[in-house]
């Protein structure tokens, strides 16, 4: 849907998703990249236009294009879909970043930011995850946010290739957020502020002011 929720995050920002997007993320698409998404693979930058506009009108998705903030660059995008207020679910996919993001924590601030948005602005209970289950990288992103895996959907849908392929379905609830969010920040917080390091180096210094204090006077 149409929408101005911006979201910050940790070297990341969330803006509303608009079709002007695509000619900075179609660079980054290519078949092999694009295997995973239900989606058809777009081969121009006008269809994946179309892609966008068709999200961006759909009531039920929440789509976003995620901005570098250190570079300004557009990195991926990723949606929230399929809410339900009365059941208090929601969906989080539709999701991908250019090559040059991957490995860095681009896709967790974006994780933390969107899941944050839905269990404590939404207060959504439930919120669903899928990916292709060959797709073992996706599958591990997810794993990785403390889901859990409910089941594998066989022949769910349809690949690019004509084949059918099986969907990997896992799911974080309300009560598994905070841990979730716990390991999150883990993640995105620099390792030198980290509090166990900085309970380390009060500790060092604390010694350090000891031993000086305890040390003979010179002669």
């Amino acid at each position: 849907m149409q929408h101005n929720i911006s979201l910050p995050g940790h070297g990341v920002r969330l803006v509303p998703l608009r079709r002007r997007h695509a000619a900075d993320l179609y660079p980054y698409i290519d078949p092999e990249m694009w295997a995973g998404m239900a989606s058809e693979f777009p081969r121009s930058k006008r269809a994946l236009e179309r892609l966008f506009a068709s999200r961006i009108a759909d009531p039920s998705v929440l789509a976003f294009a995620v901005i570098d903030e250190e570079t300004g660059t557009v990195a991926g995008t990723t949606s929230l879909y399929d809410y339900l207020p009365d059941q208090s679910r929601v969906e989080l996919g539709m999701t991908f970043f250019g090559r040059n993001y991957w490995g860095r924590n681009v896709n967790a601030a974006s994780k933390l930011a969107l899941l944050t948005f839905a269990f404590e602005e939404l207060f959504v209970y439930r919120v669903t995850l899928r990916c292709d289950a060959r797709n073992v990288r996706s599958a591990a992103a997810i794993e990785k946010l403390g889901a859990s895996l409910e089941g594998v959907l066989r022949g769910y849908r349809r690949g690019h290739d004509g084949t059918r392929v099986d969907t990997r379905v896992y799911s974080l609830l309300e009560y598994e957020w905070p841990a979730s969010r716990s390991g999150l920040v883990q993640r995105l917080t620099p390792a030198d502020l980290r509090p166990e390091v900085i309970e380390l180096i009060e500790y060092s210094e604390q010694l350090m002011r000891d031993d000086v204090e305890n040390a003979p006077l010179p002669a």
